[in-house]
């Protein structure tokens, strides 16, 4: 079964709802219409009803018309669209006398009938509304006067109704799909413009963006999200390829290094002091290159954010520690000196693997931006329910416009001032990624020539 195109269902659901509304409505006109005149009909007998009983007496057995000369002759003369037949029966049914509009006809007497109930009847073919009202003398009932009215009017205006109702309906709900569709067809124009825009899209074509509506409704709200989720595949995209090109770049440049020094090595013997040199300096090329793949393959690793933690409860001056002692060799090397300060034992719920990758990377950078006989200081402490760790160093710092770009992948401030310092601009990059990952508060302060501070917060 072919599916219905997103307007017909709108325009087809819309048209189920009002066609049950305009269901309802039209019963309860009929229904209305109806009880209104069965309400005009049972009033109208019964004033005929209270105004006759005014003119008959009851005498020895018999039912007599007072003025009845007058009666008649009223009777006779009285014109109206629907008039009342009154009829006399005596106990059995038979017939006493009638009203002169009777003519040949005559009422019927239902002896199953309920006195003073009204119900309907036949008048020969047509349809009344009679009540039968029982004529007493003393407790006997005597005879009985029946007053009818013709429905023949009623029903004819009921069966119009019925017939206007039932003619009307399918063209209503014929009317009512086109006008909806209409609308509906103009309601979701702006979804064929996001099918338009979303078809030119591609991986080459990343900057066309879905046109927002006027009316700011649900269509206006998918339009600017769509668009957002455009922005950030533009935006990955661009850092997916920014990336790939800066560790082209980072990994091309040690591998020329050590093919140049390789082939200078070749061109012509030389003493084994230089070629120990020369073996050297390719071995910490070598060195660097593998420390480069390292944190490309753990950022990689971690891209998704979606890894698996082991959450433990560690330690955090265990963890400082123990990471000071296994950068001992290179802070010893610039004879820095640490300085912790621990009022007591801290804990925190977290990975302990990741949490040693984020301080040692940080200790690693404050060491190498380090003056030979700087100082770096670790702290921990409780601030507003939080447990907040910082290290900081005295070092050359970081100039306030490359505060926004250091956790970009590769970037390294004054790389051109200081080539001695050697890196690969991954680390602060693996810090922010992974603190993001293990829900970690990370700030940077820094002054140049004056020093850095690193803090780490943690909920509790």
């Amino acid at each position: 079964m072919q599916q219905l195109s997103f307007k017909n269902r709108i325009a087809s659901n819309y048209l189920i709802s009002t066609a049950l509304l305009i269901f309802v409505v039209f019963c309860v006109i009929y229904a209305i219409v109806r009880f209104s005149i069965n309400i005009k009909v049972n009033n109208d007998i019964k004033i005929e009803v209270a105004k006759h009983l005014r003119e008959i007496e009851v005498k020895e057995n018999c039912v007599l018309l007072i003025r009845e000369n007058e009666w008649k002759k009223i009777q006779f003369n009285k014109v109206e669209i629907s008039p009342a037949f009154i009829q006399f029966v005596d106990e059995l049914g038979a017939l006493v006398d009638k009203s002169p509009n009777l003519k040949q006809k005559q009422l019927n007497y239902y002896p199953e009938a309920i006195n003073n109930v009204l119900f309907d009847g036949k008048l020969e073919n047509t349809s009344v509304r009679q009540i039968q009202i029982p004529l007493y003398q003393d407790t006997k009932i005597i005879g009985f006067m029946i007053i009818a009215m013709s429905v023949e009017d009623s029903v004819m205006v009921l069966n119009n109704l019925f017939f206007i109702l039932v003619v009307a309906y399918p063209l209503i709900l014929l009317v009512l799909f086109l006008i909806a569709r209409f609308i509906a067809g103009r309601s979701i124009k702006p979804i064929s413009t996001i099918i338009h825009t979303s078809n030119i899209i591609t991986k080459d074509n990343l900057k066309s963006r879905i046109p927002l509506p006027v009316n700011k409704d649900e269509l206006h709200l998918l339009s600017m999200t769509i668009n957002n989720l455009l922005d950030r595949v533009e935006n990955a995209i661009e850092r997916e390829k920014q990336f790939t090109s800066d560790a082209s770049h980072e990994l091309r440049t040690p591998l020329a290094v050590i093919k140049g020094t390789l082939e200078v090595l070749i061109r012509k013997p030389r003493n084994p002091e230089e070629y120990k040199e020369k073996i050297d300096f390719c071995i910490s090329e070598v060195n660097r290159l593998n420390l480069l793949v390292d944190e490309l393959l753990l950022l990689a690793r971690f891209e998704n954010q979606k890894q698996s933690l082991k959450i433990e409860k560690v330690s955090l001056n265990a963890l400082f520690l123990d990471i000071i002692s296994r950068n001992s060799s290179i802070i010893s090397q610039k004879k820095i000196k640490c300085e912790v300060n621990f009022s007591k034992d801290f804990y925190v719920e977290t990975d302990a693997y990741l949490l040693s990758i984020v301080i040692n990377n940080i200790l690693t950078n404050a060491v190498k931006y380090s003056k030979p006989g700087g100082l770096i200081s670790f702290s921990i402490s409780e601030e507003n329910s939080r447990t907040v760790c910082t290290i900081a160093d005295n070092g050359i710092g970081i100039a306030s416009e490359d505060l926004q770009k250091i956790f970009d992948q590769f970037y390294r401030s004054k790389a051109n001032e200081h080539p001695e310092i050697k890196g690969t601009g991954l680390g602060l990059s693996i810090v922010k990624r992974l603190s993001t990952l293990l829900q970690i508060d990370l700030r940077i302060e820094s002054r140049e020539e004056v020093g850095t501070k690193v803090i780490l917060s943690f909920s509790k």
